[in-house]
């Protein structure tokens, strides 16, 4: 066998002798410069890279070498949760890589143990020293990076920062919280309402209170919202009646307290909000479908009463017994 013969069978061995993540190796960019995280984009998204700070709604499944079955996924999850980068994504590998990643994009990252598991792995399941593969799809993300900023700072020099600044920050983590509560994660929703609403409140000076008060109003109304849905209706009646008292014409404050009598089955309390709330918006659906829905069950509830009355005053009638000659 000739030199060129020799080499032929030699460079065909190594190439049998890939494993399928050294061979998916080869068409993927190194975005770490030391082999650590190589990346392979299968659909581009549009946009900048989400941030280092950004709290981001991704798809992910994790799998080893070998394995076409995920030992880690919420792609069957209907509504996945916002994961805060640095803090949720505890994996350093995933973190980095979706700090690569683009809006809408989808795209696959080899991990050395080093950005994965390390060299002792993750018994049972992840075997030492082990490379993992993840594919991970970007469906939005928030950036944090002036929240994080403003609550590094100490209360005292957060009545420092401009009220422009600052209602930009609660704006932020309203939002956060939107992305959660429309997922159906409504403890999370209610954090960062919650989140917001100490904010506003530490805002205690009176050139703010006017502005303060307006960005109160919609927090109230969220978290009263969320306390419903998290069956909590003496809390969402407290959330909503705050918010009546910044504005006691806001039709949806005033729906939020109806929702809440509703629940605690204080109909005539429930029937008086909604008549305030539909002389603000007399064609609203909503407040005139619960109107309906309250009258029901008022309707209803007076004529158990009446029922229960009439129970009550028949077995209390005395019998005379027959009546007595003279």
């Amino acid at each position: 066998m000739n030199i060129l013969n020799a080499m032929t069978s030699l460079n065909g061995f190594r190439t049998r002798m890939q494993t399928p993540f050294d061979r998916l190796a080869q068409q993927m960019e190194d975005v770490t410069g030391d082999g650590g995280i190589l990346k392979e984009v299968i659909q581009s998204g549009q946009g900048p890279p989400a941030p280092a700070n950004a709290s981001v709604l991704a798809k992910f499944s994790g799998f080893q070498e070998y394995s076409d079955q995920p030992f880690v996924s919420n792609v069957n999850h209907q509504h996945p949760r916002m994961m805060k980068l640095g803090k949720d994504v505890t994996l350093r590998g995933l973190d980095l890589g979706l700090m690569t990643m683009k809006k809408g994009e989808f795209s696959r990252f080899l991990l050395t143990p080093e950005y994965a598991y390390g060299p002792m792995g993750c018994p049972p399941i992840i075997p030492p020293a082990a490379r993992v593969l993840f594919e991970v799809e970007l469906h939005d993300f928030l950036d944090m990076t002036a929240v994080d900023d403003f609550m590094d700072l100490t209360l005292e020099e957060q009545k420092d920062v401009p009220l422009s600044a600052v209602l930009a920050v609660v704006d932020t983590v309203r939002n956060c919280g939107n992305r959660s509560y429309t997922r159906n994660h409504y403890d999370s929703a209610k954090d960062d309402y919650k989140q917001a609403l100490k904010i506003l409140l530490h805002r205690d000076a009176a050139s703010d209170a006017q502005d303060v008060r307006k960005a109160l109003l919609p927090v109230y109304t969220n978290l009263a919202l969320t306390e419903l849905r998290l069956a909590s209706p003496k809390k969402a009646l407290k959330y909503s009646t705050r918010a009546l008292e910044i504005n006691p014409d806001s039709a949806k404050a005033l729906y939020r307290c109806a929702q809440a009598c509703m629940e605690l089955q204080d109909y005539e309390g429930a029937y008086e909000h909604l008549i305030k709330a539909q002389k603000v918006k007399p064609f609203d659906v909503d407040i005139n479908e619960l109107l309906r829905r309250v009258a029901t069950h008022y309707q209803e509830g007076l004529e158990q009463q009446k029922s229960l009355c009439m129970k009550m005053f028949k077995s209390c009638r005395v019998d005379p017994g027959p009546e007595k000659r003279m």
